[in-house]
């Protein structure tokens, strides 16, 4: 690891909270596949494509968080069993009102932003600025995802 130039007992502390986000990230993947799949109703043609894009894109930071720990020369998480222990995201239920299901998700975009900050902070300590641009990109499309959700929940309240 000597040519990215990190210490390495501080990029142990930067892939701990890799792998918390890692797993964030397969249980929001996995939500978002259970309402791409159980979406009904009026609304069901905008969010069965809304959320095959989410899952899509979820899907590929997935494996860039793990390459990324491949990177820093650790090992990702890699079992559901730990994928539920470590994350901060919960499962959810098959039959919600699409409305909850937009609701639930602009939930989870916020605790995974409060964990990708974590990611921020601590590869921040450690001058890794590798991390801090992939996962500063992540924070930033989040965050438009999370308006765009909020406001389509806007039009179905009025």
């Amino acid at each position: 690891m000597t040519y990215l130039n990190l210490d390495e007992n501080k990029t142990k502390e930067t892939v701990k909270e890799l792998n918390n986000l890692l797993a964030d990230y397969h249980l929001y993947y996995q939500k978002l596949r259970n309402f791409h799949w159980n979406v009904s109703g009026k609304n069901f043609f905008d969010l069965h494509e809304k959320f095959e894009e989410l899952y899509d894109d979820a899907k590929l930071k997935i494996d860039e968080i793990a390459e990324r720990i491949l990177t820093l020369r650790q090992k990702p998480k890699s079992n559901l069993s730990d994928y539920l222990s470590l994350s901060n995201v919960k499962e959810s239920d098959d039959d919600l009102e699409d409305y909850k299901m937009v609701e639930m998700l602009i939930e989870d975009h916020g605790i995974i932003i409060q964990q990708m900050r974590k990611v921020v902070n601590v590869a921040d300590n450690a001058s890794d600025e590798g991390t801090i641009d992939l996962v500063g990109a992540y924070i930033r499309e989040l965050e438009k995802s999370s308006w765009m959700l909020e406001v389509w929940s806007k039009k179905i309240k009025a």
